[in-house]
């Protein structure tokens, strides 16, 4: 069966994506797979962006989001005579037996069904169906994407990459049929200063340990320009220790459950001169 697969380090927020799609649904009628797509209001498939971090830290990251075709699709569950799955594994919003079933809009726990409040209709990603059905190989989204960040394909044929690739969230047991590669995580970012000198600190050692067992999970040494970033973290609180030869040290404890966190100016205090 098919799936998508977004190698996220690839996006870089084009949004040719969401525009494709666009063009392909809004004003054209795709019966029996889609009725058309309204000129607003709808994102079958859209490109979420979020800053993340604290100047001059910042990192954009970029999320397309559509349909996740899942294998256990809540909406299919909820509405049997209305949703289908085909063998490819796209799962369709049947524009006649949908007709005025507006629940359908509320039974997808990732918002990718709208309602179509002039059709009386609910509406979703296709996978564009349509076009697989008339010989294409992919569908619009796909063929739009300029970075190959967005693929689409057999199953089989992405073994390698699926088996670390993830799903949004897994948690909810839908079984999703769209992966996501180098999915971002949290990082702590800092420029260390000597506010004595009035310098920033090239080739201080800092060491990240996770707090609730001490393991040392990462550590680094500030740049040229006094900045040191920690990436890959997984939520959760940390202890951060930097360390120079004629410094004191510097602790600091960091939360990083609920969002990154960036540290414009981490203040780096010289040993008193001994007598």
């Amino acid at each position: 069966m098919k799936v998508f697969i977004f190698d996220l380090d690839r996006c870089n927020g084009c949004h040719n994506c969401q525009i494709a799609c666009k063009d392909e649904h809004v004003d054209n009628d795709w019966s029996p797979i889609a009725r058309p797509q309204p000129d607003t209001g709808q994102f079958w498939c859209k490109v979420d962006e979020e800053v993340c971090g604290k100047t001059p830290h910042v990192r954009v990251n970029y999320l397309p989001r559509l349909c996740n075709h899942c294998d256990d699709a809540p909406c299919m569950k909820a509405f049997p005579q209305a949703v289908y799955k085909r063998p490819d594994g796209l799962v369709i919003i049947d524009p006649e037996k949908a007709q005025g079933v507006e629940g359908l809009a509320e039974s997808c726990p990732y918002g990718a069904i709208y309602w179509n409040k002039e059709l009386g209709l609910a509406q979703k990603c296709t996978g564009c169906a349509h076009l697989l059905d008339d010989g294409w190989e992919e569908p619009r989204c796909v063929d739009a994407c300029c970075t190959g960040a967005l693929r689409f394909g057999e199953e089989g044929d992405f073994a390698e990459e699926l088996s670390c690739a993830e799903v949004l969230s897994p948690e909810w047991g839908t079984a999703p049929r769209v992966y996501y590669l180098h999915k971002p995580k949290r990082f702590i970012a800092a420029t260390v200063v000597d506010k004595e000198a009035d310098e920033v600190v090239e080739g201080a050692t800092v060491t990240l340990q996770r707090a609730e067992d001490g393991a040392t999970v990462a550590t680094a040494a500030t740049d040229e320009f006094g900045d040191v970033w920690l990436e890959g973290l997984e939520p959760g609180r940390y202890r951060m220790w930097v360390q120079k030869e004629g410094y004191l040290d510097l602790p600091c404890t960091f939360d990083l459950t609920e969002k990154d966190q960036a540290v414009p100016e981490m203040r780096f205090y010289r040993k008193p001169a001994t007598a």
